[in-house]
């Protein structure tokens, strides 16, 4: 069949589909993840939590505690070592000999330190304490102390000195000091710097510091360690509940597409994986109504390739036959028979040719173009002025009965395909026809669809091959058609290229008056676009 110039426009080429950021939550699985991973983390965020306020209450517990202390020593020192009027002053041995009375227990460490901050008096020099650390590693003879170690060594003496120092001078303008700090000794002391007031003056100030933040700390990190050993278990659960609901479903999925790649089974069968409502279930559907797919389209080939051996070896069948016939025939006019035999089967072959090559190719073509938003008006006007144009005389006409309403009637769809397709149909309808007579075309917009309507006034369809003219090759021509003028594939090609548009293609005959078929009727109907219901049959 000859293509008209629709179909030999360029094609376009596909849009680019720009890639969306789907939110996990709203996938079952991205949502069981998000669940699992969280889980762990949150026991931990939570123990954490909870043993940070243990621990800031316990320091804080140990802070009261130390003030409460050195306020009653400030006043004892105040009320017994306080000497000068009208100027009021520590007398340093009296105080230093309170400091020396008092029991200091050997986690504490109080000083006292006079209104300039000169040092009075430290419970480690009185109680014959000393700052303990463990000493560096003895020196062989000629070895040196590293000098990274001493540097490493003194700046963290100054820091604590400064931190004291700081801490002394607030509480000298008459405020009481809480702090936690690092001490001489490296490790983190909770300290508290009480001044020492007679009336409105500050005459020293009480430093009292204990250890224990250490160990504090190590009991946080020991209570926590069973929020630990509880998350890991957690993430352990979840690693393996993940590896049961989504590796080894994938793992089974990829090794049922190997049975189908190496096996040549037809289609994959995993129904338990079918029945999850999640990702998974869609993808294992998908890929079963993929596979079913492919099957249905192979075991379509095979049986195409049945049918056009058997097109093919029929004509084959006769040429040979002509052709040993022809060498024993001698009469002129036998001859010429023979020779019209063998063009005709020729003929035939090569129509044969040509639409076997224009389906084999079908499925390409309709792949390598998108459909697009298409009005039917001018693609049916176009197409009917095209048979006109190329008329010849005494040939059926062909007419489009332009519709009374103005609308576009719109469809998603490819010019070209659907161009092949009326011409398939308009070509059947004018095969039938008389001289003189007409095809019409008629173009309805329904309700949900375009609605088509190829007429002609030739014999009709038999009522039992209304749906068998659609099958591959079948023909039934009236007496005096031309042989080898058709190879019973036009129909099913306009079918296809209908289904491949999610329309339907039917046949019927039209009725007369007194109820006589007046001729046959190829309907055609295509959604609309933007209609998202299921079309009608009429």
């Amino acid at each position: 069949m000859t293509r008209g110039p629709k179909e030999h426009l360029g094609e376009r080429q596909a849009p680019r589909r720009r890639r969306r950021v789907v939110w996990p939550l709203g996938s079952r699985l991205g949502r069981l993840i998000i669940v699992l991973n969280l889980l762990g983390l949150a026991i931990l965020i939570g123990g954490a939590l909870v043993l940070n306020e243990f621990r800031a209450g316990l320091i804080q517990t140990r802070l009261e505690s130390l003030e409460l202390e050195g306020e009653v020593i400030a006043k004892v020192i105040d009320e017994y070592t306080t000497v000068g009027e009208p100027v009021p002053a520590l007398e340093a041995d009296a105080a230093a000999n309170v400091v020396d009375v008092l029991s200091i227990p050997s986690s504490q460490r109080a000083r006292l330190f006079d209104a300039s901050g000169r040092l009075l008096a430290d419970s480690y020099v009185v109680a014959d304490r000393v700052d303990q650390a463990p000493l560096p590693p003895a020196l062989k003879p000629g070895q040196h102390e590293d000098t990274d170690l001493a540097k490493a060594r003194e700046q963290r003496l100054e820091t604590a000195r400064k931190a004291l120092t700081a801490e002394v001078q607030a509480a000298m303008r008459g405020e009481v000091v809480r702090n936690v700090r690092v001490a001489e000794d490296g490790k983190h002391v909770v300290s508290v710097s009480i001044p020492i007031r007679h009336v409105q003056a500050v005459l020293g100030v009480l430093t009292l510091q204990a250890t224990g933040v250490e160990q504090i700390v190590a009991a946080q990190r020991r209570a926590l360690l069973p929020f630990i050993l509880i998350a890991i278990g957690v993430t352990l659960i979840s690693s393996l509940l993940l590896t049961q609901l989504i590796a080894e479903p994938v793992l089974r999925l990829a090794r049922a597409a190997d049975r189908v790649r190496l096996q040549h089974a037809r289609a994959i069968a995993l129904p338990d994986l079918a029945r999850r409502d999640d990702e998974l279930g869609d993808l294992t559907r998908s890929l079963e109504d993929m596979t079913r797919a492919i099957a249905q389209r192979m075991q379509a080939i095979e049986r195409f390739a049945a049918d056009v051996a058997h097109e093919l070896r029929n004509p084959m069948t006769s040429i040979r036959s002509a052709v040993e016939t022809l060498e024993l025939v001698e009469k002129p006019d036998a001859r010429a028979r023979l020779l019209r035999i063998l063009a005709l089967d020729i003929s035939r072959m090569d129509r044969l040719i040509t639409d076997i090559s224009n389906a084999s190719r079908l499925d390409a073509e309709l792949a390598r173009e998108q459909p697009s938003p298409l009005d039917l008006r001018p693609l049916l006007a176009q197409v009917a002025e095209f048979y006109e144009a190329t008329r010849r005389e005494g040939e059926v006409s062909v007419r489009f009965v332009v519709p009374a309403a103005a609308d576009p009637v719109h469809v998603n769809g490819r010019e070209g395909p659907l161009g092949q397709v009326l011409r398939n149909l308009i070509d059947n309808a004018r095969s039938f026809g008389q001289a003189g007579s007409e095809v019409r075309i008629n173009l309805i917009r329904g309700r949900g669809e375009a609605l088509i309507f190829i007429d002609d006034d030739g014999p009709g369809i038999p009522a039992d091959n209304l749906e068998t003219v659609f099958q591959r090759f079948y023909t039934s021509r009236p007496k005096g058609a031309a042989f080898g003028g058709n190879s019973g594939l036009g129909l099913a090609i306009a079918r296809q290229i209908i289904e491949a548009h999610g329309g339907r293609i039917w046949a019927e005959n039209r009725l007369d008056a007194e109820g006589g078929v007046s001729g046959a009727r190829f309907c055609i109907g295509l959604p609309l676009v933007g209609w998202a219901g299921a079309s009608p049959h009429v």
